[in-house]
């Protein structure tokens, strides 16, 4: 541990540069906190990786990479201290919170966790070149560039289920893939896409294999059996389940079954000092406007609970 880090404490530590970190910062600095922002990787989170958001509120088109490269700038001209550094712990001291990283020790009276949540995937080869180029994680985000084509779903539950029926009022044709014979999603929403003449069910299969040139072409499905069938299409929408990156505070604030931290709207945590914003958190849609929702919200809460301490 540092001296510096020993000696200063700072009001907000916000764990995180995705949309619902740095907004955080936005509006903790415009409240005239000490921020400090530290991120694992490179600023932006998941969103870096969306070649074109067209659903944000007044940025008709922008890449993802602009869109983060933007909110990072803000951020900083606004003065947030930006640290690029893994945070592996957090202590819940009462009024003084320590965020642990593999560098240093950090000290703050409030901490907003804004750690996102990483998209399960395949394991297939070519998935992750492929993405932005046929192979999507978010329906609600991609889908319009597939009006009019054949697409695939992947997955059981209630997020494949809903991505499924969304895209079936855009494309001509969708494959809802499953590798079971019954789905884990409700059961009226099953009989919605049940109801949709193009909407086609593969039970009891697996995708294997993705072809591709430039773009996706066609992929590999594999039955229970071990019969292989090849279905064209021009996007394959992947829902088997995200994965929070709370791990290192599982002991300090509560999560659920899944990992999330449960946490309302408000973004409290349950633990004084303690809010949390994004895709990590216990929410019912995960978007890029939710994310920056998240950290105004958060943001504004750590700051009324500091003057709380004063």
């Amino acid at each position: 541990m540092t001296a510096a880090a020993e000696k200063h404490m700072y009001d907000i530590i916000i764990v995180g540069a995705g949309p619902a970190g740095l907004t955080a910062a936005i509006y903790a600095r415009r409240a005239s906190k000490q921020v400090l922002v530290l991120e694992a990787a490179s600023y932006g989170g998941q969103i870096i990786n969306t070649p074109s958001i067209e659903n944000y509120p007044a940025a008709m088109r922008i890449s993802g990479v602009d869109f983060a490269t933007g909110i990072y700038n803000q951020a900083k001209e606004l003065g947030a201290e930006i640290r690029f550094e893994k945070v592996v712990g957090l202590r819940d001291n009462g009024e003084e919170k320590i965020v642990v990283t593999r560098k240093n020790e950090y000290t703050a009276r409030a901490v907003i966790l804004a750690t996102g949540s990483e998209n399960r995937k395949l394991g297939l080869e070519n998935e992750a070149a492929l993405v932005g180029r046929g192979v999507s994680y978010c329906a609600t985000c991609d889908g319009a560039f597939f009006r009019n084509k054949t697409v695939a779903v992947v997955g059981g539950g209630n997020t494949a289920l809903e991505d499924a029926l969304y895209l079936a009022d855009l494309a001509e044709t969708v494959y809802l893939i499953h590798r079971r014979d019954a789905f884990r999603g409700e059961d009226a929403t099953a009989e919605r896409l049940k109801a949709r003449e193009n909407v086609r069910f593969v039970y009891n299969s697996t995708v294997t294999k993705l072809n591709a040139g430039k773009r996706l072409e066609s992929i590999e499905v594999t039955d229970k059996d071990g019969a292989v069938s090849t279905l064209a299409v021009s996007g394959l929408f992947i829902a088997v389940g995200r994965i929070p990156e709370n791990q290192s505070f599982a002991g300090v604030i509560p999560l659920d079954e899944a990992g999330y931290a449960v946490a309302g709207e408000d973004c409290r945590t349950g633990v004084p000092g303690v809010f949390v914003a994004g895709d990590n958190r216990t929410k019912a849609v995960r978007q890029l406007v939710t994310a920056a929702a998240d950290g105004a919200v958060a943001a504004t809460a750590a700051v009324q609970y500091i003057s709380e301490l004063a």
